[in-house]
């Protein structure tokens, strides 16, 4: 099954500092939303993220609702939720999916810089969704170059949300 991966980033490919998103965009959060969750209800879509990402999640928001939530962890006793499902690494929870792929839409990367690092050259590797924020903030993670074989057929217009600028782009592989 192939997936896609969704970040915001700014201007150096910086996506956070502290485990934590260095801005504060509604906007982005609220596209975030539509893009990973699938509004019909005959199959689910799923958000596969390292244990790092799961744990910035406000703890309101675990697990994100109307999603499979996948987290990868080495750690074998991390206490989850019992709807959200542990893997040890990407090709096992790839291999599960596959099991279920009737019940589901989409695959979504959503972080962090490890994953991120792993899944941009993945074969199944199909899209890259970006909130492309139009300056620079302090980041101790950052997201890998965009493969030259990913060309980017969507862009929206830029918007602006607390003095911050940003847009949405789709890069999707070419063969």
């Amino acid at each position: 099954m192939n997936f896609s991966i969704i970040v915001a980033l700014d201007q150096k490919r910086g996506i956070g500092i502290n485990n934590k998103l260095p801005w504060n965009i509604k906007a982005d959060l609220k596209h975030f939303s539509d893009i990973t969750i699938n509004p019909s209800n005959d199959k689910q879509n799923v958000v596969i993220m390292g244990r790092k990402t799961w744990e910035s999640l406000p703890q309101s928001r675990q697990p994100l609702p109307q999603r499979l939530n996948i987290v990868l962890s080495k750690q074998t006793d991390l206490s989850l939720p019992p709807n959200v499902l542990l893997y040890s690494s990407l090709n096992r929870a790839l291999i599960a999916l596959e099991e279920r792929k009737k019940e589901i839409k989409e695959i979504f990367i959503i972080g962090g810089g490890k994953l991120y690092a792993e899944t941009i050259y993945h074969p199944q590797c199909s899209k890259i969704y970006i909130t492309q924020i139009l300056q620079t903030f302090p980041c101790d993670t950052f997201f890998p170059e965009i493969p030259k074989n990913f060309k980017k057929i969507e862009e929206s217009e830029i918007q602006e949300e607390n003095k911050i600028k940003f847009r949405f782009i789709v890069y999707e592989k070419s063969n």
